[in-house]
């Protein structure tokens, strides 16, 4: 298991996973897993993972229906002004500049062209969520989150609700044990 207190000054960590750790009270990062974006001396910027939302692509981007892949619905992407989308698309063949290879989309071109970039598949986030300058590493520093390596896969699943699951049972040893964990501990 990587260590949280470990020191992160300097250190970016966008392509990677932030997971919550199991906590009494429920906040908006409960169970969630949190792809870093960017991050750097400014702050930190993020996506949830495992919160699709009940809207279909189909209703928000009739046009994007075709290359929203499974399920293809809105993401929640975080508690920061869900009225700002973030559209990621999966390389086919030649990577992006974003993390994990993952490309920017603009939702306003032509999903064509967007295809005919080599992009396969297109991902809609609604919201975000964002740190301050030195507060992720602070709470980093107080052991408020695992961080774990993130991959593609995790970024485009198909299976958004066992994503938390998935992530924790790739990482062996004592995380591992948590992808068991109820996600209310007092319905236990």
């Amino acid at each position: 298991m990587e260590e949280a207190s470990a020191p992160f000054i300097g250190m970016s960590l966008a392509g990677r996973i932030l997971i919550a750790p199991p906590e009494p009270h429920v906040s908006e990062f409960t169970a969630a897993i949190t792809l870093i974006l960017e991050h750097g001396s400014e702050g930190a910027l993020g996506v949830f993972l495992n919160r699709p939302s009940d809207q279909p692509l189909s209703e928000a981007f009739p046009d994007w229906e075709d290359m929203g892949g499974d399920p293809g619905v809105l993401f929640a992407g975080g508690p920061v002004d869900d009225d700002a989308l973030i559209a990621l698309g999966r390389p086919q063949g030649a990577t992006g500049d974003l993390v994990l290879g993952a490309h920017p989309v603009d939702l306003d071109e032509q999903p064509a062209l967007v295809a005919a970039q080599g992009i396969s598949e297109v991902r809609v986030f609604a919201g975000y969520a964002l740190w301050g300058a030195g507060q992720l590493e602070g709470e980093l520093a107080n052991q408020g989150w695992w961080i774990v390596d993130a991959t593609l896969d995790d970024l485009f699943t198909s299976d958004p609700e066992r994503l938390w699951s998935h992530v924790l049972k790739r990482q062996g040893g004592e995380l591992a044990w948590y992808a068991h964990f109820p996600s209310d501990p007092s319905l236990n």
